[in-house]
C-alpha cells in the first residue's frame, strides 16, 4: 500500500507540476518501433542472468543450454515478486528448479550464492560510477552520496551474511538470529553450495560481468523509452536514474521496490534537466517493461515447469565440503 501511494504521489506531481495534456499525449505519441526495441533489449537481460548460471554449471561439469535456463529466470521473475519470502522467493524457486532439471543440490545452491554475490558486485561498482557521474555534473550532494554510502554497506552485508552463513554450514544459529527472516531461509540453503566453486574468483567475476551489463541494458532501455516519447535520450542521464532508482528501491522495505524505484529514477533524471512528466512517463514505460509484462510469461513457465523429474547425474564434478 505504501508502494501504491508513491506510485500516486509521484503521478499527482508530475501532472500537478507539468501539463495533464503532454503527460497523456506523450504517452499516446510513444514510438512502437523503439517501443519494440525496448522490448528485445529487456529479452537479453533474461539470456544475461542464464549465462551467469550456466557459468556455473559449467564449471562444476553439470551444464546445461540456455534453452532451459532462461524460462527459469523468467519464472524466477514471477516468483521474486509475488513469493517475496522476506526475499527468499526467487531465490528458493531457483535452487529447487535447478534440481528438477537435474542438477545436484549443492551445485544449484552455488548457481543462486555465485549469482548472489556477482550480483551485488557489479550493482556496487554501478552506484560508485553513478555517484562519479553525478559529480562530474556537479550534482553530487551529501544526500546522494549518503544514499551511496547506505547502499554500499548493504550491497556488501548481504553477501558477506551469505558467505558466512556458508561457512557455519547448518549448524543452529542464536535464538535471535533464528528470528530474522532472511537470514532464517538463507541458513537453509546456503550451507549445502560446494567451497571449490565459491571461492572461484574468475567465476564471480565472470557471473559479476553479467549482472553488470543487466545494469546498462536496463539503462539502454530507460534511453529508448525516453527517444520513443520524443525526448533526448543521453545514456549517462539513463544510466544515472537507473542505478539511483534501483539503489532507492534496495534500501526501501517495499515488495519490488514499487514506487520508490519510479520516485529514485524520475528524480534522477528530473535533477538532470529531464521535465518531470517526461521523466515520471519513461520510467513508466522501464518499468512495464521489466516488471509488469514478463510476469503473465513467468506464471504460465512456472506452471508449465511442473513435468516429470530428470533424473539427477550420479556423479557431481566438484565433491561438496
Amino acid at each position: 500500500m505504501f508502494g501504491l501511494a508513491a506510485v500516486g504521489a509521484m503521478v499527482f506531481a508530475a501532472l500537478h507540476f507539468g501539463d495533464l495534456e503532454s503527460f497523456g499525449s506523450m504517452l499516446r505519441r510513444a514510438r512502437p518501433l523503439w517501443l519494440l526495441a525496448a522490448a528485445g533489449l529487456q529479452i537479453s537481460t533474461y539470456i544475461l542472468v542464464s549465462m551467469g548460471w550456466k557459468l556455473v554449471l559449467d564449471k562444476a561439469g553439470t551444464p546445461l543450454p540456455l534453452a532451459r535456463l532462461i524460462p527459469v529466470a523468467v519464472s524466477k521473475l514471477f516468483a521474486d515478486a509475488m513469493v517475496p519470502a522476506a526475499g527468499m522467493g526467487g531465490n528458493i524457486y531457483l535452487v529447487r528448479r535447478l534440481v528438477k532439471l537435474g542438477i545436484p543440490r549443492g551445485t544449484a545452491v552455488a548457481a543462486l550464492l555465485i549469482s548472489m554475490i556477482g550480483y551485488y558486485a557489479a550493482f556496487a561498482l554501478s552506484a560508485l560510477v553513478m555517484l562519479l557521474m553525478l559529480w562530474l555534473h556537479g550534482k553530487a550532494t551529501p544526500l546522494l552520496a549518503g544514499i551511496v554510502t547506505a547502499f554500499l554497506l548493504v550491497a556488501l552485508a548481504i553477501p558477506g551474511l551469505a558467505l558466512w552463513l556458508r561457512q557455519r554450514g547448518s549448524r543452529p544459529l542464536s535464538p535471535l538470529l533464528e528470528h530474522i527472516p532472511v537470514v532464517r531461509s538463507l541458513l537453509h540453503v546456503v550451507g549445502e553450495a560446494p567451497k571449490a566453486l565459491v571461492a572461484d574468483k574468475r567465476l564471480i567475476m565472470g557471473v559479476a560481468t553479467c549482472n553488470g551489463a543487466i545494469f546498462l541494458v536496463d539503462a539502454a532501455t530507460l534511453q529508448i523509452c525516453l527517444v520513443a516519447l520524443g525526448n533526448r535520450g543521453d545514456f549517462g542521464t539513463a544510466f544515472i536514474a537507473t542505478i539511483g532508482g534501483s539503489a532507492l528501491a534496495a534500501l526501501a522495505p517495499i515488495p519490488m521496490g514499487l514506487g520508490s524505484f519510479e520516485a529514485g529514477s524520475t528524480a534522477m533524471l528530473s535533477l538532470l534537466g529531464v521535465p518531470v512528466a517526461a521523466a515520471l512517463a519513461a520510467t513508466l514505460l522501464l518499468r512495464g517493461f521489466t516488471l509488469w509484462l514478463p510476469l503473465l510469461p513467468g506464471l504460465a513457465m512456472m506452471r508449465g515447469s511442473r513435468g516429470r523429474r530428470r533424473p539427477a547425474r550420479s556423479r557431481p564434478s566438484v565433491p561438496a565440503e
